[in-house]
């Protein structure tokens, strides 16, 4: 990723860590002394409604915004939060997403079913996804609170020529409470040893 601007797009519902996993990005893209826009959350950030944060670095950054058809990589830590967002994603963009299903407000009272096969819908558009047990992972380190962190452990890898993963170990210390940071670093490290081809 060689060029004058990263775009990536961070989606999710609430209660997942959206902020804490733009924090660290922002964070390590800092360190390389890169401009650094992060949005604000966007959307519904209680817990349970749909959220977006942007993430953007590069040489000179003006605006946070990311608009369709711009993020060079989605994370998505809900699969039908990653179908919902895919029209963002560049022609040769990543989507890396969990394979975690979260059952929206419309689902939860009966107004609608839950889509079939997501992860498969959003293959077959031909983009480059990269689905990922994350809940599980972050469990086998210790919390389900850190598919998140997870998550920014397999960006990490997959970005490891532009951004060092130790980079992003100095980013998420800064980013979290001491007492979280050894299974935050496990989950990271459980993410960062998944083979992304």
């Amino acid at each position: 990723m060689n060029k004058s601007t990263t775009n990536i797009m961070i989606v999710g519902v609430g209660g997942q860590g959206s902020l804490l996993a733009s924090r660290i990005l922002g964070n390590a893209a800092l360190k390389l002394n890169y401009d650094v826009k992060v949005s604000e959350v966007h959307g519904m950030s209680q817990r349970g409604g749909s959220v977006v944060t942007y993430v953007r670095y590069g040489e000179k950054i003006y605006s946070p915004v990311i608009c369709r058809g711009e993020a060079d990589i989605i994370i998505a830590f809900e699969q039908l939060e990653a179908l919902r967002w895919l029209s963002y994603l560049k022609k040769d963009g990543i989507i890396i997403t969990s394979t975690q299903k979260i059952n929206p407000m419309p689902v939860i009272t009966g107004a609608a079913e839950y889509p079939q096969d997501t992860i498969k819908t959003i293959v077959e558009t031909g983009v480059k996804a990269i689905d990922v047990n994350a809940f599980s992972l972050a469990k086998q380190a210790g919390t389900d609170k850190a598919s998140n962190v997870v998550l920014i452990g397999v960006l990490a890898k997959h970005m490891s020529g532009s951004i060092g993963k130790d980079v992003y170990i100095d980013a998420l210390r800064e980013s979290i409470n001491p007492k979280l940071f050894d299974v935050n670093l496990a989950a990271f490290n459980l993410g960062y040893d998944i083979d992304v081809g």
